[in-house]
């Protein structure tokens, strides 16, 4: 198991997500980033519209998975 903040999968806090694959922490990040639109919190609203404006530019979200894998892969399990 591994584990990785919210900050560090995009997002704007510090609430750690755990789990076996990359797959599990990015399930886990957004179904905390679907609450925190729900209650409009402003720091996770500027979060994701960082990431929306990564979705625009071409191959940029591929990049950033990418990395963010890597930066998962390299983490040690718990």
């Amino acid at each position: 198991m591994k584990t990785m903040t919210c900050r560090q999968l995009g997002g704007a806090c510090d609430k750690a997500f755990s789990g076996n694959t990359f797959e599990d922490l990015a399930d886990l990040s957004k179904q905390h980033a679907m609450e925190m639109l729900q209650r409009n919190d402003a720091n996770h609203m500027v979060a994701m519209n960082a990431m929306k404006a990564l979705m625009v530019e071409p191959g940029a979200m591929q990049d950033w998975f990418a990395k963010r894998k890597a930066e998962f892969d390299a983490l040690p399990a718990t």
